[in-house]
């Protein structure tokens, strides 16, 4: 009977986990201001969703959603329930189908 040996992710120099927290912290910040954006109104929602830049296309369709004025949890729920996306979707998750289906429901509201 062999013995497993649980597996572990290789090991990272300090180079490279010191670049992987900049990167990381680099897209926290500008998906901070995208949000802000998006609260303002100086960036449409549609335009992230139709051709998202790359530092958004981890993030949750729902969280850039309830960013947008007069948009909240119950409303967001709904507009991704209506589209038969999952709230857990990313936006680069997005099959180009949903992209536009998700923004054709959006303009309608």
């Amino acid at each position: 009977m062999a013995i497993k040996t649980p597996a572990q992710a290789p090991l990272r120099s300090l180079d490279q986990r010191m670049e992987a927290l900049a990167r990381a912290n680099d897209i926290r910040v500008r998906r901070a201001q995208l949000k802000k954006d998006l609260k303002l109104g100086t960036v449409q929602i549609e335009d992230i969703l139709h051709d998202p830049p790359e530092y958004v296309s981890t993030a949750k369709v729902f969280d850039m959603l309830i960013a947008v004025p007069k948009f909240g949890r119950v409303k967001a729920a709904r507009l991704l329930n209506q589209c038969r996306i999952s709230q857990s979707k990313t936006v680069g998750g997005l099959s180009e189908r949903q992209r536009t289906e998700l923004v054709q429901l959006f303009n309608q509201r």
